[in-house]
């Protein structure tokens, strides 16, 4: 095992929780409470003036000690100088948005977006004077000649929600840095353990810490993730506006945090082992797994990431809607939902938005999310219900 792995391993088991103390709980407990209360006016004034700096004990909406813990353990995970924790994956990329624009500013947003990303960007943010353009995913470097002197930020993620492009990070980030425009990235999918988006150059990384990151589906909570340049301004935004996350989901989080390798190594042997399955099946047209050649953007995941997650998608051979839902309906162990990175399995049409690039893939769009049920039981699974889509 290398270096990287071990201190990788080391901090999931031991950061975020007290050490040294004799007849320490292995977990954090749950931390709950709103006023905070202190000794003296000087001790009071002096946290007030600090409330927004990472740490400090004022009001519960700033934070509480289990929260710092839980923001310096992901600090450390993302190699970020800071984090920021709130209520939601939505709003950790609402806020950071919203901390690089006002009225007047052009945001680039890539096409393949998150769709609560893309609703966010063409509702609020138009509304307040913000124009919006979105980008081929795979335009790398190219992006320099979609740069105005007002554009402000470039949204982006790797891989896309639903069709998985992989983008190149790092020329994305060169040509941003060099306009001094601020890169966003929605790393949910891959977490820190198989990319670190810091480290090829994006400014920040925003995330959802309900999927992997908890690994249960009991827990709302987002994460943001970025360097001292920009990390005050982001936290003020997101205090500013109220957002806090709840003692409980930190609670989650943290015991999440333990068993995260284990379980990200699990979802990419078996994620793989899946979709391998599937590209085989007749009914398949093709598989969209950023692991597989199939999937457009391969060559930059296999440089920039170490792992893949168990989130994919396959295009099934042209049939109709009605074989299509018979297909999704005779799942078993699939269960219809819009989330994943849990320990059960998904599924999901998905019919992609397209501003700037065209869908042109002819046979529906399937997602599949892969939990941790026995492999060979989800292949039965999906042999049977597949007889729908020749019936």
């Amino acid at each position: 095992m290398s270096q990287d792995l071990i201190n990788t391993a080391d901090i999931l088991v031991q950061a975020g929780r007290p050490d040294k103390i004799e007849g320490r709980h292995v977990n954090m407990p749950v931390e709950l409470g709103s006023t905070m209360v202190f000794d003296t006016l000087g001790a009071f004034e002096a946290a007030r003036d600090a409330r927004y700096e990472s740490g400090t004990l004022y009001y519960g909406r700033y934070g509480n000690s289990a929260t710092t813990k839980l923001e310096q353990a992901i600090a450390r995970l993302e190699g970020a100088d800071a984090v920021t924790l709130t209520s939601s994956g939505v709003a950790a990329i609402t806020t950071s948005l919203m901390t690089f624009t006002k009225p007047g500013a052009h945001v680039l947003v890539a096409d393949h977006v998150y769709g609560n990303t893309r609703t966010f960007c063409d509702g609020l943010l138009t509304r307040q004077g913000v124009e919006i353009s979105y980008f081929d995913p795979l335009i790398g470097s190219g992006i320099t000649d979609l740069i105005r002197p007002n554009t402000v930020a470039i949204m982006f993620e790797a891989p896309g929600s639903g069709t998985f492009e992989v983008p190149d990070i790092p020329a994305i980030a060169m040509a941003a840095k060099a306009a001094g425009v601020v890169t966003i990235l929605d790393n949910t999918w891959s977490t820190p353990l198989f990319c670190q988006p810091l480290s090829l150059g994006v400014d920040v990384v925003v995330y959802s810490g309900s999927k992997y990151l908890s690994g249960h589906s009991d827990c709302m909570l987002g994460v943001t993730a970025t360097t001292l340049k920009h990390h005050m301004a982001i936290r003020q935004t997101i205090m500013q506006i109220g957002d806090k996350t709840g003692g409980q989901e930190i609670m989650l989080a943290l015991r999440g945090l333990r068993t995260l390798k284990v379980r990200m190594e699990y979802f990419d042997r078996v994620g793989r082992e899946m979709a391998q399955w599937l590209l085989e099946r007749p009914e398949v047209k093709t598989v969209l797994h950023p692991a597989f050649e199939t999937c457009p953007g391969h060559a930059n995941w296999k440089r920039d990431f170490s792992g893949a997650a168990s989130l994919f998608s396959v295009i099934l051979k042209p049939c109709d809607t009605i074989r299509m839902r018979a297909f999704v309906n005779a799942l078993h162990h699939f269960g219809i939902g819009v989330s994943w990175g849990g320990y059960e399995s998904l599924v999901l049409p998905v019919e992609p938005v397209r501003t700037a690039t065209a869908w042109e893939e002819e046979g529906h769009l399937i997602r599949f999310n892969i939990g941790m049920e026995d492999p060979e039981s989800l292949k039965a699974d999906l042999a049977q219900a597949m007889q729908h889509l020749s019936s």
